[in-house]
């Protein structure tokens, strides 16, 4: 990744998905790239990544792609995901996210996001709609 103003505001904003081992592999209007390393700590009873693991790196690579899209002064939250489980992604492998526009609106955006294993086969799909708020201050 870059030293851009962009990358460096995107790397800044995220403990929670750094905290689950995820790399911002790219981070432009034009593609959004993520990666997750399966570990340990991230699969389930039976040893493969947890689906709440799966939806945490999509819902941080669609909100990453709406933030990339905010005008100043605004902020977003998930308004809404759905996540289709299509194959399980094993310990040592690694997931990679990237989000496709279905709609970009002004108060909302809608995306698609692709989540891949190592070898190119599709683990999930996940569509989620994005809230573009005005961000406030608390008094």
């Amino acid at each position: 990744m870059d030293d851009s103003p962009i990358s460096a505001s995107i790397e800044a904003h995220s403990p929670y998905s750094e905290s689950l081992g995820m790399e911002v592999v790219a981070a432009t209007r034009d593609a959004v790239v993520l990666r997750m390393p399966v570990t340990r700590a991230l699969t389930n009873r039976n040893g493969v990544l947890h689906g709440g693991a799966i939806m945490s790196l999509a819902d941080h690579a669609a909100g990453t792609a709406t933030h990339l899209r905010l005008p100043p002064g605004a902020a977003t939250t998930t308004l809404e995901s759905k996540t289709n489980f299509l194959r399980p992604i094993r310990l040592g492998d690694v997931a990679e996210a990237r989000p496709a526009a279905l709609h970009l609106g002004r108060t909302t955006m809608v995306w698609q996001t692709t989540i891949t294993r190592r070898d190119g086969k599709v683990a999930a799909v996940v569509t989620q709609t994005q809230l573009v708020l005005e961000w406030k201050d608390p008094d």
